[in-house]
Formats: C-alpha cells, sequence, structure tokens
C-alpha cells in the first residue's frame, strides 16, 4: 500500500517534473532528492554528508570515462562516484525537462 502512494504521488508530480538518478543529470542542474535506492551504509554515508530526500543540490562537474561526480549540498561542494550518484533518484525542474 505504502508503494502505491509513492508511485501515485510521483506519477502526479510527473507532469511538472521528471525523475531520474542523479547520474542523467547534465551539468549546472539543480535537482531535489527524492530517495536514496542503496543499502543502509550506503545512506548513512549520504546523510552523513547532507544527501537526504527534499535537499536542493546542484551537479557542477563529472568527469570523463565513467569518473566521479562533483555536487553542491548546502553550500559544500563534494565528489562522489558514479555507482554511488546512480543510487540518487532526484527530480528536476525547468530547463531540464527540455
Amino acid at each position: 500500500m505504502a508503494n502505491e502512494t509513492i508511485n501515485n504521488k510521483e506519477n502526479q508530480m510527473s507532469a511538472t517534473s521528471r525523475t531520474k538518478c542523479l547520474t542523467e543529470c547534465g551539468k549546472g542542474e539543480e535537482v531535489v532528492v527524492l530517495r536514496v535506492n542503496a543499502g543502509h551504509k550506503a545512506k548513512t554515508r549520504l546523510a552523513n554528508l547532507g544527501v537526504v530526500p527534499g535537499v536542493k543540490i546542484k551537479k557542477t562537474k563529472h568527469a570523463p570515462f565513467k569518473g566521479p561526480l562533483e555536487i553542491i549540498v548546502k553550500g559544500s561542494s563534494l565528489v562522489i562516484g558514479r555507482g554511488l550518484a546512480s543510487k540518487i533518484i532526484v527530480e528536476c525542474y525547468g530547463a531540464c525537462l527540455n
């Protein structure tokens, strides 16, 4: 039942926004974290870094050849691996919908 509620909420928001993983975002996009699809340790690590549902993050750089990503969270610059970034589900508005 809870999963149905979450899916319905995401479907309602999809009319004005788009849900995707952080690795699919372009450089300079500002997005909102929806959830982290990872294990307990990875979720804890990201939470300690400030990456929690509801927070705005901005992707500033991405290294070539599937290298790490640089993001800005609450004014702090963080570098995370692409594998971990692919588990961060975000919602974007406006420019990234094109």
